[in-house]
């Protein structure tokens, strides 16, 4: 079964993450596929820009938690999006949720729906957005981080294009992203690499000082007796031992 759904438009390139079933976690197998498509879009001179959508009523969910990915390999899905030498932009319609926040926040432009929802819910099982931090931390606002990071609360789309997570937010997402797209189209595609190269400097300072001390604090927290309750407590939908 593919995970990732790819079409071409106009140069174009649309990756949509296919695995409703789940509400598109970020399983070890989904992060896997992503990966390749992304670098057959690097190496492929007729892809001007790629778009990362989904199908569902989830952009996703977060990390499976049955099958998570290597922390590595979120770093360096991660890192491939802001290292692309053609621009990501995000497509949402749906919910967002602690893992997926990351994809967000690498890509280069993000637009969602007024739909959409967001929440950073690490907390709430005993971990934290860790390695997600590498492209949260230099792209959002850190008042608004602490707030979201430390409660766990849902916040909108308006909200979202407010504290710089997103880039826009509007009733009908693809009408918001068509003059995005069509700017793209018009632009040279060593203008494009070369002036996204200037634009991810500083995200990819924070991968290079960061993401080992990153990785193994999720590494740390994943393993721990308080996560695995936290997990164990979500899978059954009930209230962790914790909640006052």
């Amino acid at each position: 079964m593919t995970l990732i759904g790819r079409t071409r438009a106009r140069g174009v390139e649309t990756l949509s993450l296919d695995s409703t079933a789940n509400r598109n976690a970020l399983s070890a197998a989904l992060v896997g596929e992503l990966a390749d498509a992304l670098t057959d879009c690097a190496k492929d001179g007729d892809v001007r820009a790629v778009v990362l959508t989904h199908s569902g009523n989830t952009f996703s969910a977060g990390a499976d938690l049955r099958d998570p990915p290597h922390p590595d390999a979120l770093v360096d899905v991660l890192r491939q999006i802001v290292t692309l030498p053609k621009p990501v932009v995000a497509r949402v319609t749906g919910h967002v949720r602690a893992g997926g926040l990351g994809l967000l926040a690498a890509c280069d432009i993000s637009a969602a729906s007024t739909t959409a929802s967001f929440a950073f819910t690490e907390v709430r099982i005993g971990v934290a957005p860790a390695v997600i931090s590498l492209p949260l931390l230099p792209r959002t606002d850190p008042r608004a981080l602490a707030r979201y990071y430390l409660t766990g609360e849902r916040f909108d789309a308006t909200e979202a294009a407010r504290i710089g997570l997103l880039t826009v937010a509007g009733d009908d997402v693809d009408e918001a992203l068509a003059p995005i797209l069509d700017g793209l189209r018009r632009s040279a595609p060593q203008g494009l690499a070369e002036t996204k190269a200037l634009l991810t400097a500083k995200v990819l300072k924070t991968f290079d000082q960061d993401a080992a001390d990153l990785t193994a604090l999720s590494a740390r927290l994943f393993a721990s007796p308080e996560a695995h309750e936290g997990m164990t407590a979500f899978l059954e939908r009930r209230d962790p031992p914790w909640v006052l």
